[in-house]
């Protein structure tokens, strides 16, 4: 569980680095549509809050953590296939990586006793 919540971890700095960079662009440049560019950071930071709060929730083992955790590696599975699709293979490839490395270890034996031994 806990290399489950680490991969989690992860994954919520990645999102807080690309919401970041997204501000640097909107600051750097002049987006077609500031408010759309602001709506963008917002989802990047709630994305980093859920992924952050469900790391913790698999690092203590909590019983309402395992489903989000699946269903945001679904979104980002679909998000890594669209970037594979549209020809950056930059984010793509290790956002798939992490998405199988994920469902792997949320998969184990151990990891499913270890919500019901709570």
């Amino acid at each position: 569980m806990r290399w489950a919540a680490l991969v989690v971890g992860i994954e919520a700095a990645a999102c807080a680095v690309g919401a970041l960079v997204l501000v640097w662009l909107i600051v750097s440049g002049s987006p077609d549509s500031v408010r759309d560019a602001v709506a963008e950071v917002v989802m990047a930071l709630l994305a980093t809050a859920a992924l952050a709060a469900c790391a913790a929730g698999l690092w203590r083992a909590a019983s309402w953590a395992r489903g989000p955790v699946v269903a945001l590696q679904l979104i980002l599975a679909a998000l890594g296939v669209t970037a594979l699709q549209t020809g950056a293979p930059l984010f793509g490839v290790p956002a798939l990586a992490l998405v199988a490395v994920e469902l792997y270890l949320l998969a184990t034996p151990e990891a499913r006793l270890a919500f019901y031994r709570r």
